[in-house]
């Protein structure tokens, strides 16, 4: 990808032009580029060989079953962490099950991600990511890359693991960047980072065990860190088939784990070929990232 400061010319509905040093910024609009252009604009065009080439295989491994870890089950949870091991020599890809966290959280945190996207664009722009930082709107990486870009937006924020269960800075960074009215949307995303962090710990036990070094090392090792939430969005696309909503990358992190809505689309390279991941409402998509493998 070609690294540029000044963000891309797409498409300026509100009079949204702006200069800099660096030249004219502008912003990714959807819903405008949807409805003027013609055609989908180069800076979004990836090369042949990056894009799918239709009837990817799917991964066929089960997900992982969490129910005898939870239970206190030894010989269940020896064979949830044989099977992540297999996972993880195999692609460092597996889905989890009964995994204890709400549906009517999950659907919550879905709906009020939504919402944010389809708040009008300058509301999104004045909460915009800055250079540097790691919370906030971002539109396409326009800001950041000026060819390669891709279909999507997103919305992100930090999550402390506290070890506090009076920590509320979820909520408060919600008020304080959107307005009161997001307060409930804040209430939600604290207690779904919360259950996200309590399900990464079960994780890191599982790793310590399938690696056979003490079941609590990574536990310990991560329980006082810090998570990044982030929601992606992938706007309907008139020529999906020319551009990529997410481009072939690793996750620089420790882990990630994704839920998945019932559109599909992501795909890991395994056996010398892109396999997709079929969505599954009950199940979380977790993701070894290049830190962890170097710990």
């Amino acid at each position: 990808m070609d690294s540029s400061a000044s963000t891309l010319i797409l498409c300026p509905p509100l009079n949204l032009k702006t200069q800099s040093k660096d030249g004219v910024n502008l912003v990714f609009d959807s819903t405008c580029l949807l409805q003027k252009q013609q055609s989908l604009p180069t800076e979004f065009l990836w090369p042949h060989e990056d894009l799918p080439s239709g009837g990817q295989d799917e991964v066929k491994d089960p997900p992982i079953d969490l129910t005898g870890f939870f239970h206190g089950d030894e010989a269940a949870t020896t064979f949830a962490a044989a099977r992540i091991r297999t996972a993880c020599l195999k692609h460092g890809f597996f889905q989890v099950i009964n995994h204890g966290v709400d549906r009517n959280l999950i659907r919550a945190a879905h709906h009020h991600m939504d919402a944010i996207f389809n708040l009008p664009l300058a509301k999104k722009l004045s909460v915009k990511r800055k250079p540097g930082e790691l919370a906030g709107y971002s539109g396409a990486h326009a800001d950041r890359f000026s060819s390669r870009l891709p279909w999507k937006e997103t919305y992100s924020f930090v999550y402390n693991h506290a070890n506090n269960p009076t920590n509320r800075d979820v909520v408060s960074y919600f008020k304080s960047v959107l307005g009161n009215e997001f307060e409930v949307a804040g209430c939600v995303y604290q207690k779904y980072c919360e259950e996200m962090e309590r399900l990464a710990l079960v994780i890191f036990e599982l790793l310590a065990i399938s690696l056979g070094v003490d079941r609590g090392q990574y536990r310990k090792f991560f329980e006082d860190g810090s998570s990044i939430m982030r929601g992606n969005n992938y706007p309907p696309c008139k020529e999906a088939g020319l551009t990529l909503g997410t481009g072939p990358h690793s996750d620089p992190n420790s882990l990630t784990i994704l839920h998945q809505d019932n559109v599909g689309g992501l795909e890991i390279f395994s056996d010398n070929k892109w396999q997709s991941i079929k969505p599954c409402p009950d199940a979380f998509v977790v993701n070894i990232g290049d830190t962890f493998m170097v710990i």
